[in-house]
C-alpha cells in the first residue's frame, strides 16, 4: 500500500506561483509512475502531469507553466505552478501506480488551489 499526502495549496493571485508537494509513504516509489491531476466540482478529473523513473509528461495546456519533478530520496513529487490563471482553480491530487498497473491506484486526499483574478 502507498499513502500519499499533498500539501502546498492555497490562495494566490493570477500570475502568481505555487509549489505543491506530495509525500509518499508505505513503500518506496522510485520506480512508480507519479502523477498530478486536478478536478472541479461537477467536472471530470483532468490530467496535469506525470513522472516516470526516466521521463516527465505535461498536459499541453499547462506545458511551460507547470513542471513536475521528483525527489526519490524523499519519496516526494512536486508540481511547480507558475503564471497561474483563475481557470487553474481546482483540487489538485497526486497519484501513484506501479509500472505493472494500467491505472493510477493510489490517490492523495487533494489540496485546494484557488487563483483569484
Amino acid at each position: 500500500q502507498v499513502q500519499l499526502v499533498e500539501s502546498g495549496g492555497g490562495l494566490v493571485q493570477a500570475g502568481g506561483s505555487l509549489r505543491l508537494s506530495c509525500e509518499a509513504s508505505g513503500r518506496t516509489v522510485s520506480t512508480y509512475y507519479l502523477g498530478w491531476f486536478r478536478q472541479n466540482p461537477g467536472k471530470e478529473r483532468e490530467f496535469v502531469a506525470t513522472s516516470t523513473s526516466s521521463n516527465t509528461y505535461h498536459a499541453s495546456s499547462m506545458k511551460g507553466r507547470f513542471t513536475i519533478s521528483r525527489d526519490n530520496a524523499k519519496n516526494t513529487i512536486y508540481l511547480q505552478m507558475n503564471g497561474l490563471k483563475p481557470e487553474d482553480t481546482a483540487v489538485y491530487y497526486c497519484a501513484a501506480r506501479s509500472r505493472l498497473q494500467n491505472n493510477y491506484t493510489y490517490w492523495g486526499q487533494g489540496t485546494q488551489v484557488t487563483v483569484s483574478s
